[in-house]
């Protein structure tokens, strides 16, 4: 539970270019402006946390994301622990316990690469072959749609 004018919201982290994530939040309107947040997150139960080296700020100077790199998850788990301080006192824990699949996490896929088209004659058709998007999720092949668009130029 937050003390009053310390809470955030819409915590959602989104994960692009494969294993770049940032997670943002949103302060509470009666959050003071002198709160600051700090972000600890960790991929693997038997990891520590880790704090967050790159920060997104709003026009207080106060914490409102996180820039990740180099991110790899894990059994589709990753643990968020947001600390929230007034004049270097921590006032309060909010502990987000969250999974890949949940809706806290989106991922922008790369798009197919390596895609070759063969066409043997009009009435045979063509034959299209790709390799599918890289994710950030490891031990996990995903299930992927395409939809294929074909032009007559």
């Amino acid at each position: 539970a937050a003390m009053n004018g310390t809470a955030i919201e819409n915590f959602v982290c989104v994960i692009y270019n494969v294993s770049f994530m940032n997670c943002t939040w949103h302060v509470d309107r009666t959050a003071q402006v002198d709160t600051q947040y700090f972000l600890y997150w960790k991929y693997s139960r038997i990891k520590d946390f880790m704090e967050c080296q790159n920060y997104i700020k709003d026009n207080w100077r106060r914490h409102t994301g996180c820039r990740f790199q180099n991110v790899t998850i894990k059994n589709n788990r990753a643990d968020f622990l947001v600390n929230a301080s007034r004049s270097g006192r921590t006032i309060h824990v909010v502990i987000l316990f969250v999974c890949v699949l949940d809706y806290v996490f989106a991922e922008k896929l790369t798009p197919p690469s390596n895609i070759t088209v063969n066409c043997t004659g009009v009435s045979y058709g063509c034959e299209i072959q790709w390799q599918r998007p890289r994710t950030s999720h490891v031990e996990r092949d995903g299930c992927f749609k395409y939809e294929i668009d074909i032009e007559n130029t």
